[in-house]
């Protein structure tokens, strides 16, 4: 089987720009060129847009290592953003932290 990887993410959000800023900076993201509906008054950033529609519980990124994981989750705690949990190793074995984006939404860090 060949390997996956995820295409986009869609997440709803008032402030794009500053979702867009919050990914790139702490996950690498790549955010495509802008999408303009007017006649619908919807703009997305297309490719890795990042948004919430009903049914989205959270992201998870692995980041390699238990080290990354704490090294990740102290710099966005040191940045302002919440740590809602962890870091902790979980009952089914991951080692994993849950921080919200500035829209609220959770994501998780996992080794």
């Amino acid at each position: 089987m060949a390997r996956m990887r995820i295409e986009h993410v869609a997440m709803w959000t008032d402030d794009i720009e500053r979702l867009a800023r919050f990914y790139r900076a702490y996950f690498g993201a790549s955010v495509g060129e802008r999408y303009v509906n007017p006649a619908k008054g919807f703009a997305a950033a297309k490719r890795d847009s990042v948004s919430q529609t009903t049914g989205l519980t959270h992201l998870a990124f692995a980041v390699g290592s238990d080290e990354g994981v704490d090294e990740l989750t102290g710099r966005l705690h040191r940045d302002g953003y919440t740590v809602l949990d962890g870091p902790r190793r979980t009952g089914d074995g991951y080692y994993e932290s849950v921080v919200a984006d500035p829209d609220g939404n959770r994501v998780e860090l996992t080794a």
